[in-house]
């Protein structure tokens, strides 16, 4: 399953799937009890929202094409040549708490190839949509990585995740301070990516992400003219971690120089 209607009638399901979704999450978040959240692990958030939403969306899904295989980050599942990853709320220490960072992430992935992407911020309705080889919207409006060349002024991203060191951490500021940058930390790497997209920051990086926190975002920094790392990249990359790199090409160069294990440059062309 390759040809263009093929995608293209997924494209049009997506783009309707992920307002659905967005709008559930934001039901789920204007109506949640305070510190009603369970924790999967040491700042692992889980809430209700959570499974609600990839219910939802792997439920419309399912009917729709139900010879696609499905992913998602609380149901987990078996990647297939045709296979949908889904995020249901990524940055759910955001939602649990109230602070209105946090999105929706559906993903259409083809032999482990991102294809189709969509990053909904339910409280800014905000709508990211990229298709592989299409370039990249917000809201229906084409968007591009920003143009910044010189690592002084440049806005970088750093996510964190516990299967990293804290002095592994450590070492990447101490890397990205010198040379100049600032440093910020959001807490949902979906929308992180989504805003190297944009041009709101300059880059992102983490050590160790799961395939649905990062997949769809760096297909969007791809088609929006940014440089992005080599993982992932496979099938069986898919249900694996890796470290992740999107950045604005112009300083691409400067920010693969941290110190991440398996960290290298994807071949733009």
């Amino acid at each position: 399953m390759n040809t263009l209607n093929d995608i293209e009638s997924r494209a049009s399901f997506l783009k309707n799937l992920i307002k659905k979704a967005s709008a559930r999450a934001l039901e789920g978040y204007l109506n949640r009890e305070a510190g009603s959240y369970d924790l999967k692990g040491p700042q692992d958030f889980l809430t209700e929202t959570d499974l609600a939403v990839e219910t939802m969306i792997r439920d419309e899904i399912s009917r729709h094409f139900p010879e696609d295989a499905i992913i998602g980050e609380e149901g987990g599942g078996t990647p297939g040549h045709a296979t949908w990853i889904i995020d249901p709320i990524d940055g759910t220490a955001n939602f649990a708490r109230g602070i209105p960072h946090f999105c929706v992430i559906i993903c259409f992935c083809i032999n482990g190839q991102a294809q189709l992407a969509a990053i909904a911020q339910p409280v800014s309705q905000e709508l990211y949509f990229a298709q592989r080889g299409k370039g990249v919207t917000k809201n229906n409006q084409p968007i591009s990585v920003a143009p910044t060349s010189d690592m002084t002024q440049a806005h970088v991203e750093l996510g964190w995740s516990q299967r990293a060191t804290t002095q592994a951490y450590l070492t990447a500021q101490d890397d990205l301070f010198k040379q100049g940058v600032s440093i910020r930390r959001g807490g949902s790497g979906g929308l992180g990516l989504a805003w190297v997209a944009e041009g709101r920051t300059d880059a992102y990086l983490e050590i160790s992400m799961n395939t649905w926190d990062c997949i769809a975002g760096m297909l969007m920094v791809e088609e929006a003219g940014g440089q992005v790392g080599t993982w992932p990249n496979s099938l069986a990359d898919l249900l694996d971690t890796g470290p992740v790199l999107a950045c604005a090409p112009a300083i691409a160069t400067q920010v693969c120089q941290v110190n991440f294990p398996n960290l290298a440059l994807k071949d733009p062309s």
